[in-house]
């Protein structure tokens, strides 16, 4: 018998993904003072969300020198904040490639 994805062993119901997402920006500009610039990944776990978040860490002219900030972000299944930390920085302009899965 498969697993719902969406309820947690408990009983408890997880928070919608769209819900998530909607709680992201505020939730990074409460901790950071900076608003996010997206949100690159966003992942059920089986005890919350996981979440990756692009912010602007330093502006430059032209944009393209730009320094991004990548934090991750977990959260529990009803969006509580666990945890962040800022994994990676980058140049806007710098080409990005993630590793297939």
């Amino acid at each position: 018998m498969e697993k719902n994805p969406g309820i947690k062993e408990k009983g408890t119901k997880k928070t919608c993904i769209k819900d998530i997402v909607r709680m992201i920006p505020p939730l990074i500009e409460s901790i950071l003072f900076r608003k996010p610039e997206g949100i690159t990944s966003l992942s059920a776990e089986d005890d919350g969300w996981k979440a990756n978040v692009e912010v602007l860490e330093r502006k430059a002219v032209p944009d393209t020198q730009d320094i991004l900030g990548t934090y991750e972000l977990k959260l529990k299944c009803d969006g509580d904040l666990i945890s962040y930390k800022r994994t990676t920085m980058r140049k806007r302009g710098d080409r990005v490639s993630e590793a297939l899965e």
